[in-house]
């Protein structure tokens, strides 16, 4: 015969609770010390909402070298300008501000090109960054000069490149 199931309740995972202090406690307490509630710790001097969700400066040293990535941002920008590639390519590299405005020029190019953009479309003319210029006024921002050869004319282009969120992201822009 076997011996009978010896059956014993399920342990609690849950800390044990610390009770809320009284008025007189709180006023006597270290005000170093945080207060833990029962099962979550919140500490109650955390930073506001958009220091901790908002963007977050990257420093340059973090980042890719700023020269290189000023010459292949705006080469690919270069190209949605002129209906060649599609807007969404370069979402993730511009500032919401910057992006409307190349994608809008994007969408003109494509239109008077007489086709709508589609993916994998060839390029009208090519366009090209010939050199790349790149001074950094801040720790966290770089400016780059570009000269882009399209056709057969030189054209200059400013960017202003700012580390965020671990990544270069342009937020402002000039084509002359």
């Amino acid at each position: 015969m076997s011996t009978p199931i010896h059956i014993v309740p399920a342990p609690s995972a849950r800390p044990v609770g610390v009770p809320l202090p009284t008025r007189d406690e709180a006023s006597r307490r270290d005000p170093r010390t945080p207060y833990v509630q029962d099962a979550l710790a919140v500490d109650f001097r955390m930073a506001s909402d958009e220091a901790v969700f908002g963007i977050q400066p990257t420093p340059a040293d973090e980042l890719p070298d700023a020269q290189a990535w000023a010459a292949h941002v705006g080469q690919a920008v270069v190209e949605v300008m002129h209906g060649a590639r599609p807007p969404a390519q370069v979402l993730r590299w511009t500032s919401p501000e910057v992006y409307t405005v190349v994608a809008r020029r994007g969408a003109l190019a494509a239109r008077r090109a007489g086709h709508p953009l589609r993916q994998g479309e060839g390029v009208v003319r090519r366009v090209r960054v010939r050199t790349a210029r790149v001074c950094h006024p801040r720790d966290d921002v770089a400016e780059a000069s570009l000269v882009v050869h399209d056709g057969g004319r030189l054209r200059a282009m400013a960017i202003r490149l700012e580390g965020r969120d671990g990544r270069w992201v342009v937020t402002a822009l000039q084509v002359a």
